[in-house]
Formats: C-alpha cells, structure tokens, sequence
C-alpha cells in the first residue's frame, strides 16, 4: 500500500496514523513515563502470579509484562476503581474520639485585695435602693477586664448560710477575688437600673444595681463595712 501519496500524508512520512496507532502510541507513552516515576514494588494492588504474568487486584485485569501493567494504571478503569475503594474506605473508617487534653491553668501570684468603695443610694422618685461599688485594680493585667457575678449564701462555704443575703463577687488578676455580702432581694436588670463600666485609663471597675422594690414593709438587712478576700472553693479567708 502507498503511505505516502494518501491524503494528507507529508513527503517522506509514513501516512496519517489511524486511531487505533494513536492509541498504542499513546500507552507507549504513559508507561515510559509510569516506569520512570513509579515504583511498582510499592503498589498494594500489583500482583505477579504464578504464570508470569502481572494481575491488578483492584481491576482483576491480566497483564503481559510490567510497562502493561503501569500503563493501565494511568487509564481510567484504574483510576476510576481507585476512587470508588477511597470512597468506600473512607465511609467505613471507624472514627476514634480524641481524648481532651486540658490545658494546665495558669498560675498567677496573687498581690491582696483591691481598693474599693460602696455607696449607698436611693431613687427620690421610685424609692428604689442602690448600691454603688467601685473597685480599683490598679496593678491589673493589661489584657485582663475584671469580671463580677451574683453568688447564692448556700453556694460559699465561708460562711454560715443566711437566706437574708447574697454575695457580689469582683475578680481581676493578680488582685484576690473579693466579696460583697448584700441584701437578698431581686435585683432590677430593666434598662437605666444595671450599670456596669471599665474605666481603662482610671483601672476603676464600676458597678451600679437597685433593687427591686418590697411587696412588704420588712426592714433591709444591714451590710457590713469591710470585705474580705473570697474564694467560694476553699474554706478559709
């Protein structure tokens, strides 16, 4: 057959290749390039049997010699096997939950109790109680906000419980957690009767609280005049 004088064939050449000679050419090409850059050895899947032949177990495809084998891996029966048993696996796999690790708490030195003062106030007009605390953390950590909460009498154990009071809590390091003991009555959390502010530059934690008014004409408990250091979870001063 002449080669060279079919339509589009160049002087010289051998003729248009058909598709049948592109494709060999082409799996000559991916197994040069899978023998360079493949260590078949490491291949869970390539089996030799005892015929001489080389298997894939993934595919359960026969194959010639080596560069056979290499060059179905690069096809897509391969791959596309490949990603349907990596999918399967990873739908299988047993997740393991992680143990938490808790981190170890900072130690910090306390320095004693922080300055403060608590003012005693009432609203002329609705006749509400207050009570003003301001502390003053002037040794504070920089990137530290004090913080304050509510604290039931059984909740300490400092004290004997009374029902007739609660505890107000001031906490800011390294000052020691102080503590306020103060009248038992609902506290007014409506807007204009919680105030509560940070003074950055003064280092001045400021809280303001009213109580709500009584329904009876019992008398409020008296407060004491001095605070002591306080921590709900040990029992000493």
């Amino acid at each position: 057959m002449d080669f060279q004088n079919r339509a589009g064939a160049k002087p010289g050449g051998g003729g248009v290749a058909s598709i049948s000679d592109a494709n060999i050419e082409r799996r000559e090409r991916l197994r040069k390039l899978a023998l360079e850059t493949i260590d078949i050895t490491k291949d869970p899947y390539f089996m030799r049997n005892h015929l001489g032949t080389y298997e894939c177990r993934l595919c359960l495809t026969l194959h010639p010699n080596e560069g056979s084998y290499l060059a179905h891996t690069q096809g897509k029966k391969h791959q596309t096997n490949l990603a349907r048993r990596h999918a399967r696996d990873n739908k299988e796999a047993v997740v393991v939950p992680q143990q938490k690790v808790k981190a170890p708490k900072k130690r910090v030195m306390k320095i004693g109790r922080p300055g403060y003062k608590v003012v005693k106030q009432k609203d002329p007009e609705t006749n509400q109680k207050s009570l003003l605390f301001e502390v003053d953390f002037a040794e504070i950590d920089p990137t530290f906000v004090p913080k304050h909460r509510f604290m039931s009498s059984f909740e300490q154990k400092l004290e004997v419980p009374d029902q007739k009071y609660q505890y107000l809590l001031f906490a800011a390091d390294p000052y020691e957690t102080i503590a306020f003991k103060i009248p038992n009555m609902e506290i007014d959390r409506s807007e204009g009767r919680f105030y509560t502010h940070w003074d950055r530059e003064a280092r001045r934690y400021t809280v303001q609280i009213y109580f709500k008014e009584r329904n009876d004409n019992k008398p409020v408990p008296s407060l004491p005049q001095k605070t002591n250091s306080f921590n709900p979870s040990s029992g000493r001063h």
